[in-house]
């Protein structure tokens, strides 16, 4: 019994640790390892809390960016890493080959911190940029993205050297060897990037443009142009996401040009029953020179037509002998000058009312113009105010606007025809 209790007395354990000599210096890296943990609780619980302060209540605002994209948080990861690198020295009795091990890992997890500090840093520049004034709508995102890519191999490369010891350059001699699989692997991201810079080049998209690609059913907003895609927002507020490099290698319309001039097109035609075509006589002319919009031009025309007829015309009597206006002309001329005065239609371009080639459905009418507002709820309410006056006006010129028979129209063919058949 003394014996036993002797060996369990404290001086006994001392003893029986210090003839366990490795132990005794694992127990060392232990402890080194318990100080980095210590050291990145600290980091992270008040130097992080202080930093998160001190940016949250400066005045500016672009240092929130490196608070969203994790930059401090990512850097936090140091200070362990360099810890245990700095305190190895401190551990006495380790081998050559655990110290050379833990060393090349300790790099490279600085590495690969610094890696990953590196990144959320690029992100945050990308933010920034995007909330500035040198943005304007040039965004490069995608030239971040393929810095990051490339900072992300070469990382790669020197965690790899610091593991294995070699040097990244014989690295990057095998590397180059195996040039074929490298083009095949990032073939993608290298049409990218090309497709990239002559978007940015020759100023093709932007954040913001409205383009129409029906390859890939994309119709709306660009929200988003990164390395590898180009995000459009669809007008129904679906996603459609397009590889870069086909827009360089397939067409799109995009609809800046629009947006910039100030003028949104206005094409559309309605169909003139061509029985209801008829010429106009003094009564009509009468009438018509009291439309404010059709004053002038009716003297001129009378004017002219007067003069043309007392010259060129023989026999007055015979309607096919002189030169008359028609409803249909005089409908057009009204609304020509009724576009010229809108103050909604863009007086600064092109303004059409014409007539097309008649088809079995009547005489087309095109009225083409711009209005001077291009947004979307605001231009078709242009556009429907021009058609709305359009249909309300053409009766008084005593024109019958075209539309297929409906049924109301059928049935007082069918009531007409009853009505004439109980009359007999």
């Amino acid at each position: 019994m003394l014996s036993i209790q002797a060996a369990n007395t404290p001086t006994s354990i001392l003893d029986w640790l210090t003839a366990q000599a490795y132990l005794a210096d694992w127990m060392g890296v232990l402890g080194l390892g318990l100080l980095a943990i210590l050291v990145y609780l600290v980091t992270k619980r008040v130097l992080l809390v202080l930093v998160r302060r001190v940016v949250r209540t400066s005045t500016v605002k672009w240092d929130d960016q490196f608070l969203e994209a994790r930059v401090f948080e990512r850097a936090a990861y140091l200070a362990p890493v360099v810890t245990v690198y700095l305190g190895l020295g401190l551990v006495t009795g380790l081998s050559d080959t655990a110290v050379l091990i833990i060393q090349r890992m300790a790099l490279a997890l600085m590495v690969l911190a610094v890696l990953l500090a590196v990144g959320a840093l690029i992100t945050a520049v990308n933010a920034i940029y995007e909330t500035s004034t040198l943005a304007d709508g040039k965004p490069i995102k995608g030239h971040l993205q393929l810095a990051k890519i490339f900072i992300y191999v070469i990382g790669t490369v020197l965690i790899i050297a610091t593991l294995t010891g070699q040097s990244p350059l014989v690295l990057m001699s095998g590397v180059g060897a195996m040039t074929a699989v490298v083009l095949l692997i990032f073939r993608d991201t290298i049409l990218s990037f090309v497709a990239s810079l002559q978007l940015a080049s020759y100023d093709m998209v932007r954040v913001g443009d409205w383009i129409e690609m029906p390859t890939f059913g994309a119709d709306g907003d660009v929200i988003d142009i990164a390395l590898h895609t180009v995000k459009v927002q669809n007008w129904d507020k679906t996603i459609t996401t397009i590889p870069t490099h086909r827009l360089i290698s397939e067409s799109f319309k995009n609809w800046r040009g629009m947006s910039e001039s100030g003028g949104r097109r206005i094409k559309r035609t309605f169909y003139i029953d061509t029985n209801s075509i008829r010429f106009l006589d003094d009564d009509d002319l009468d009438y018509f020179e009291r439309f404010a919009l059709l004053e002038d031009y009716i003297r001129t025309k009378r004017r002219e037509l007067t003069e043309y007829n007392a010259t060129h015309v023989q026999d007055p009597e015979i309607i096919s002998n002189t030169k008359r206006l028609t409803n249909v002309g005089t409908l057009r001329a009204y609304l020509v000058e009724y576009l010229r005065r809108h103050a909604k239609v863009h007086q600064g371009m092109t303004q059409i009312v014409r007539q097309l080639e008649p088809t079995p459905f009547g005489l087309p009418m095109q009225i083409y113009c711009f209005a001077n507002d291009t947004r979307w709820v605001a231009y078709e309410g242009i556009q429907s105010d021009i058609f709305d006056h359009v249909l309300s006006i053409a009766p008084q010129f005593d024109l019958r606007v075209f539309q297929n028979p409906s049924g109301r129209d059928f049935a007082g063919v069918v009531s007409g025809g009853a009505e004439s058949g109980a009359t007999a």
